[in-house]
Formats: C-alpha cells, sequence, structure tokens
C-alpha cells in the first residue's frame, strides 16, 4: 500500500505540472472504486483550475475553485503525469486533461481507491475529520505522544499506526521508527516514558523525511508520478530483514505479528 512518503511524493511530483493549468476534459472508464466516483465529475471539473495541491494524511487534496478533488490510492493505486496522448492501460480508471497537452491518471488494479468530489471545507469530510496530527508538523510531539497513551494496553506499534491517533505511520515505518528509538514493538503503550516518547517521535519524522527525500519506498505496486520507484527500501534496518543480523549488536532480528501485520525487531537494542 503506498505510505504517507509516496502519497508526499506523489503530491510534489503532480503538483508543478497542474497547478492553474484549466481542465479541457475528463474521460472516466471505470466508476466502481472503493465508493463510486462522483457522478458527473467529468462535467464538474471541466474548465476549473486546481490552485492548491496538498496532502491530509494519505489523502491528496487537489482545490480548485468550486470544490476539492480527494484522492486515495487504496492498496496499489497511482497518479502520474503522462502526455495527453499516451495509451490508456487496463487499470487507467480516470484521465484529467489538461490545457498544458498534459494527463493526470488515475490507475487503481485493485479498486479500493476512491477520487471524490468535496465542496465545502474538505477537512471536515467524514474521511478526514477525525484524523491525528501529521507527524511532519509541530503538533506532533512526544509530548503529545505520551498524553493520549496513558491508561493504554496496546502495543506501541500499533498505537503509533492507528491514524486517530498520528496519521502516515505506516507498517514500514513504524518498524523502523520504533528500532531507532530502541522500543520493543509488543509493549504496551501507556508503559512508555516520556522520554522515550520524544526519540519516538523524532525518529518518525526522520525516517518518513528520509524516505520522502529518497522518493518513498520501493513496494511491488508503487511507482512515483514520474514513473520511478523510490529508493527508501534499501537503506532499512529491521523490515523484512527477520534472521539476519541486527545491523547494530548483531544479534539476529525476530518476526512476530501485530495487528496481521509483519513486526521485526532486535530482542537486544528494543526494550
Amino acid at each position: 500500500m503506498p505510505e504517507l512518503p509516496e502519497v508526499e511524493t506523489t503530491c510534489r511530483g503532480i503538483a508543478p505540472h497542474i497547478i492553474d493549468r484549466a481542465i479541457t476534459q475528463v474521460i472516466i472508464r471505470e466508476t466502481r472504486l472503493r465508493w463510486p466516483l462522483t457522478p458527473r465529475l467529468d462535467k464538474l471539473l471541466l474548465q476549473q483550475h486546481f490552485h492548491h495541491v496538498t496532502r491530509r494524511g494519505k489523502y491528496l487534496l487537489l482545490y480548485a475553485e468550486q470544490g476539492c478533488l480527494l484522492i486515495h490510492l487504496g492498496m496499489s493505486g497511482n497518479v502520474r503525469i503522462l502526455s495527453s496522448t499516451t495509451p490508456h492501460l487496463k487499470h487507467d480508471h480516470l484521465d484529467i486533461l489538461f490545457e498544458n497537452n498534459l494527463c493526470l491518471r488515475f490507475n487503481d488494479p485493485r479498486r479500493f481507491g476512491c477520487v471524490l468530489w468535496l465542496t465545502g471545507d474538505p477537512l471536515q469530510h467524514d474521511l478526514l475529520k477525525d484524523l491525528g496530527p501529521e507527524p511532519l508538523s509541530d503538533d506532533f510531539t512526544g509530548a503529545y505522544l505520551h498524553e493520549v497513551s496513558r491508561r493504554k494496553k496496546i502495543a506501541t506499534k500499533l498505537f503509533i499506526m492507528n491514524s486517530h491517533n498520528v496519521v502516515g505511520v505506516g507498517n514500514i515505518y513504524a518498524n523502523e521508527a520504533l528500532f531507532l528509538s530502541g522500543i520493543k514493538p509488543q509493549k504496551p503503550a501507556g508503559k512508555v516514558s516520556l522520554e522515550a516518547y520524544e526519540q519516538l517521535a523524532t525518529q518518525i519524522k526522520f525516517v518518513l523525511e528520509r524516505s520522502i527525500k529518497m522518493g518513498g519506498t520501493t513496494l511491488r505496486d508503487f511507482v512515483g508520478s514520474d514513473g520511478k520507484p523510490g529508493y527508501f527500501k534499501q537503506v532499512l534496518n529491521v523490515y523484512d530483514r527477520a534472521g539476519l543480523p541486527c545491523l547494530k549488536c548483531q544479534s539476529l532480528l525476530k518476526l512476530s505479528r501485530l495487528g496481521q501485520r509483519q513486526t521485526v525487531y532486535c530482542p537486544r537494542c528494543q526494550r
């Protein structure tokens, strides 16, 4: 699944090509996504301009004059900038064509993503209004994590992966940040100290920022907006390395499952 760095990479990749460009045509090939495509979207977008492109959690927000286009990439989706004459492939469900002869193309083989047209404040939409703070914002701190985790028995890894607590800390990045913080993933969130949470908040920011800088994590189903994969996977410390030596202490990394997700950690470095 594309995670926050992949979505941020996509956001930055598409913005320069579509901002302030008139939409000349919208081609809809499939409406049956996770939620049905907004009716008459091809008419609603025609001749509008996207004046701002941003991200909230794993959602792309493309602001236009009369509303906002909300896009989620689901399990395997992507959006890319292509020439408007590029032939479409089997799972290319939506094209938005611009006056500069470029096309924003939404591809989603599993159709778990969504494309919705919103009016009013999109941040108050049911999909967004209850999301936690952005991990790269000033609101996300160790003190915040410590406060909201008190008396919680849930594993710390699952706690930071819950989008109501903080958005965008997916499985790969949770594994990495917990390793760098020295926190065992299974440790109850309510038993982690303020000092440890301050370290964890710092490492979450570090891991995400490094991944964004490197273009996101190379996953089987994800390519960036320019068609190039990311390269963060080459520097992962623990994820997908179960049974291999810890890069810090050489102990063998252990594999467990939390919330049905692969969890890899060092039994010596993480307490």
